[in-house]
């Protein structure tokens, strides 16, 4: 089984959607309150975290924030519907998804099962992918520039995996949202936007200051293989 942390101050939620989780056959821990969810996301325990954004004290944000510090793993936002705020600032801290809450417990499983099949796909790849200075191993699921390690995200290591594997070529944000995010792209969805600008900002500049990214506007992504 999968293990799952949940954290959340709504105990009759989180009571709820462990019930389902588990009927689904996850096995799932629950943190009702923000410090101990800390002390549990960051042991490294768990392949997935579900994480409500508005909690008393230590909120969902600053949370996410701290956690970040300590480790990678997947992240999904339980964020308040319609707050495109909190949604943005969580995949800018390194979200990997989010959900409006109220949430259907149908869709928060196939959010986790998308973003936990993306991650064995990936980790099953064979072979590193090298696009001129930059090296992405799957097994590990680590990123390099010029030998030195790029801090990703699950999230922004698919969506930079995908282009790496097609580099010189345009991909379609409906594509690069299917194959790396695990989800149809919509109309007012920001995170692939979001993961790009994270990914090049961390990535930085090519040599003669090249972008290693490149947005052709309303049509996709290119990751440049020239160098």
């Amino acid at each position: 089984m999968n293990p799952l942390l949940l954290i959340d101050d709504d105990r009759e939620l989180t009571s709820m959607l462990s019930t389902y989780l588990q009927r689904e056959g996850f096995e799932v821990q629950v943190a009702n309150d923000s410090q101990q969810g800390l002390r549990k996301a960051i042991s490294g325990h768990y392949e997935l975290l579900v994480l409500d954004v508005m909690m008393p004290g230590l909120d969902g944000i600053s949370l996410l924030r701290q956690i970040r510090q300590h480790s990678n793993m997947p992240v999904i936002m339980l964020t308040a519907k319609g707050d495109d705020i909190d949604k943005v600032l969580g995949l800018e801290l390194g979200a990997d998804d989010y959900v409006a809450k109220p949430c259907l417990p149908r869709e928060l499983v196939a959010r986790i099962r998308a973003i936990l099949r993306r991650v064995q796909q990936q980790q099953d790849e064979p072979v590193e992918v090298r696009v001129g200075p930059l090296t992405l191993d799957p097994g590990s699921r680590k990123a390099w520039v010029n030998g030195q390690t790029v801090q990703l995200t699950g999230a922004e290591f698919s969506v930079l995996w995908v282009l790496a594997c097609q580099a010189g070529r345009l991909v379609s944000k409906a594509e690069l949202s299917l194959q790396a995010l695990g989800k149809t792209l919509t109309q007012y969805d920001r995170s692939l936007d979001v993961h790009i600008s994270n990914i090049r900002q961390k990535l930085g500049k090519r040599e003669g200051d090249q972008a290693w990214i490149e947005a052709v506007r309303g049509k996709g992504y290119q990751l440049m293989h020239r160098y």
